[in-house]
């Protein structure tokens, strides 16, 4: 089955709140090798002005894998899993993500394009913080390959 192409334009329901752990930023810190004190320490964090440990850029991947669920698991999507490469990543921050913030994700799809017998499925997810502020927006392009 092809990817459904009207999923284009639909939006899912906001995922449940994240709770974003320092431990879980430091160790997804220490996975993507990143080195800046502020990513570990949060007295070094604090000195930089925030609320405690700062999470790497990428960490939002994170917080978007719930909304990504949504999409892979809806049956009217037509993608199948086992079909599916990673295409392209990009994030849109507001500010950076930092320990103790309580994030919610809502997924768009931005759109769906077929490519000869493969489909491109470019999800936009937005994250937001407790009191609804943009902190950042995740933006996956999933290449779901047809039949060989």
């Amino acid at each position: 089955m092809p990817v459904n192409p009207e999923l284009q334009g639909r939006t899912f329901p906001p995922t449940e709140p994240y709770l974003v752990g320092r431990e879980k930023v430091r160790e997804f810190a220490r996975a993507v090798f990143a080195t800046n004190p502020i990513n570990l320490d949060p007295e070094a964090a604090r000195a930089a002005g925030y609320a405690d440990v700062v999470a790497p850029p990428t960490f939002a991947v994170v917080v978007q894998e719930q909304t990504l669920a949504q999409l892979l698991a809806d049956p009217e999507s037509g993608i199948d899993f086992s079909r599916v490469v990673h295409g392209d990543q990009r994030f849109t921050s507001t500010r950076p993500i930092v320990a103790g913030d309580l994030l919610t994700a809502t997924l768009t799809v931005a759109s769906v394009k077929s490519l000869g017998g493969h489909s491109m499925v470019t999800a936009e997810s937005a994250i937001t913080d407790a009191v609804g502020a943009h902190v950042v927006t995740a933006v996956s392009t999933l290449v779901v390959r047809g039949d060989e």
